[in-house]
C-alpha cells in the first residue's frame, strides 16, 4: 500500500479539488443535457429508438476501450499532460458533435450519414473523456493521504451527482425554445473547464521510473475494488433502464405517469448521491467499511422495490438504494488507490473507470433480458449482487510500499 503524504508534495504545488469538481461539474451537465436531448434529436432526424440508444451505449465502449491507457499514460507523462490532452479532445469532439447535429437539424441529412456522424463523434468524445476521471482519481492519489481519500473522492462525486441533475433540467428548460440553444450552450461548458484545470492544475508532478512494470488487469489487489465497481455501476444503470418499465407493468401506470414517475426517481437518485457524498467526507471512515455497509444500504433499497405498489415507495427505494450508492462509488477507487504503488495510481484509476464502463454497457442489455422474466427480478438481481458485494470476505492488508516506487520530474 503506498502513502502519498502532504508533505511530500514540493511546497509550489498547491492542490486543490475546485478546479477537479467545477471540470466534473461541467462536463457532467454537458454529456447529461445531450443524453437527454438524443430522443428529440433522433425523432427530428429520424433514427430509430435503437440507433439513439447505441449512439449514447458508444461512449461507454470507449471509456472501456481507453480508460485505461489514458491513465498508464499519466503514470509515465504526467497527471497535467494527460488530463489537458484528454478534455482538449473532449472540447473538440463535443463541440464537434453539437455543431453535426446543429447543421443536420438545419439540413436535413441522410438517415444513415446523420447516423454515422453522430455515433463516431459521441464515440470518439467518450474515448477522450476518459482521459479525465481516471487521470483525476490519480492525482487526488498523489496528493491526498490514503485515509482522506475517500473522503476527497466524494467530492468529486457529489460534483457529478449535482451535473446529473442540472443537466436534464437545463436541457428541458433550454430545449423549450429550441433543439438548438441546448448544444450551443453546453458545448461552452467542457471548454470553460478546460481553462480552469490549465490555470490551475499542478504542474510539479510524479511520474512512474522508466523500467516500471506495467500494471496488470488480473492483479490481485484489484480484484476486489474491480468486481465491486462493476457491480455498482452495473446496478445502477439496470435500475435506470427498468424503472420507466416497472412504472407501467408493476405500478400500471400509464404512458405519460409512468415517465413522470421515472423522471422523478432519477432526480431522487442524483439528490441522495450528492447528499450521501457530501456526508463520507465529513464521516472519516475507511473505504472498505464504507463499501461493506454502503453495499448492504443499497441492497436494502433496491430489495424493497420488489414490494413496491405506490409511487412513493418506488421513490423512497430508490433514494435509499441511491444513498448507499454514494458511499460506494468513491471508496472503491480509494480502495483501489490504497492498494497499489505511487507508479501505479494512473493505471490503477483507469482500470477502475474501465470496470465501470464495462457496467454501462452491459447493464441495460442484462437488465432488459431479466425483465422479461418479471418485473422485479432485475431489482433482485442486483440486490442479490450487492448483498455479495458487502460480504466480500476483506482480503489481509500489505505493507506499506515504498515511496521511491515513483519518481518526481
Amino acid at each position: 500500500m503506498n502513502s502519498n503524504p502532504d508533505t511530500d508534495v514540493p511546497p509550489a504545488v498547491a492542490f486543490s479539488l475546485k478546479p477537479l469538481m467545477f471540470e466534473t461539474f461541467a462536463c457532467t451537465l454537458a454529456m447529461m443535457s445531450f443524453v437527454a436531448l438524443i430522443g428529440p434529436i433522433a425523432r427530428v432526424l429520424g433514427l430509430a429508438p435503437w440507433q439513439a440508444g447505441l449512439a449514447v451505449t458508444v461512449g461507454g465502449i470507449a471509456w472501456v476501450l481507453f480508460a485505461r491507457r489514458w491513465g498508464a499514460a499519466s503514470d509515465r507523462l504526467g497527471r497535467r499532460r494527460i488530463i489537458l490532452q484528454g478534455l482538449g479532445g473532449f472540447v473538440l469532439t463535443y463541440a464537434g458533435l453539437c455543431a453535426f447535429v446543429i447543421v443536420a437539424l438545419r439540413n436535413p441529412l441522410p438517415v444513415w450519414l446523420a447516423f454515422a456522424g453522430v455515433v463516431v463523434l459521441r464515440g470518439m468524445a467518450g474515448g477522450f473523456y476518459a482521459a479525465v476521471p481516471a487521470t483525476g482519481a490519480a492525482l487526488i492519489a498523489d496528493h491526498v493521504p490514503p485515509e482522506k481519500r475517500a473522503g476527497a473522492l466524494a467530492m468529486l462525486g457529489a460534483a457529478s451527482g449535482l451535473g446529473m441533475v442540472a443537466g436534464p433540467g437545463v436541457a428541458g428548460m433550454l430545449a423549450a425554445h429550441s433543439l438548438e440553444l441546448p448544444l450551443f450552450i453546453t458545448a461552452v461548458l467542457p471548454l470553460a473547464s478546460l481553462a480552469v484545470l490549465w490555470r490551475w492544475l499542478p504542474r510539479a508532478e510524479h511520474h512512474a521510473a522508466p523500467d516500471a512494470a506495467a500494471l496488470k488487469i488480473g492483479d490481485a489487489r484489484l480484484r476486489r475494488p474491480l468486481a465491486v465497481a462493476f457491480t455498482a455501476m452495473f446496478s445502477v444503470i439496470v435500475a435506470q433502464v427498468v424503472v420507466g418499465f416497472f412504472a407501467l407493468d408493476r405500478l400500471h401506470l400509464d404512458a405519460p405517469a409512468a415517465a413522470r414517475a421515472a423522471g422523478i426517481a432519477l432526480t431522487v437518485v442524483g439528490v441522495a448521491l450528492i447528499l450521501a457524498q457530501l456526508l463520507v467526507r465529513g464521516l472519516g471512515w475507511p473505504p472498505e467499511r464504507l463499501i461493506r455497509i454502503g453495499c448492504a444500504v443499497s441492497a436494502v433499497g433496491f430489495g424493497s422495490i420488489l414490494f413496491a405498489a405506490t409511487q412513493p415507495f418506488l421513490w423512497i427505494g430508490y433514494f435509499v438504494a441511491a444513498a448507499g450508492m454514494g458511499w460506494v462509488f468513491p471508496s472503491v477507487t480509494a480502495l483501489a488507490a490504497n492498494a497499489v504503488n505511487a507508479n501505479e495510481q494512473g493505471a490503477t484509476a483507469g482500470t477502475v473507470a474501465a470496470a465501470h464502463g464495462l457496467g454501462i454497457i452491459l447493464g441495460p442489455l442484462v437488465g432488459t433480458l431479466v425483465y422479461d422474466i418479471d418485473p422485479g427480478a432485475p431489482y433482485a438481481l442486483i440486490a442479490a449482487l450487492l448483498a455479495l458485494a458487502a460480504l466480500w470476505p476483506a482480503r489481509a492488508k500489505a505493507g506499506m510500499a515504498p515511496l521511491g516506487a515513483a519518481t518526481r520530474r
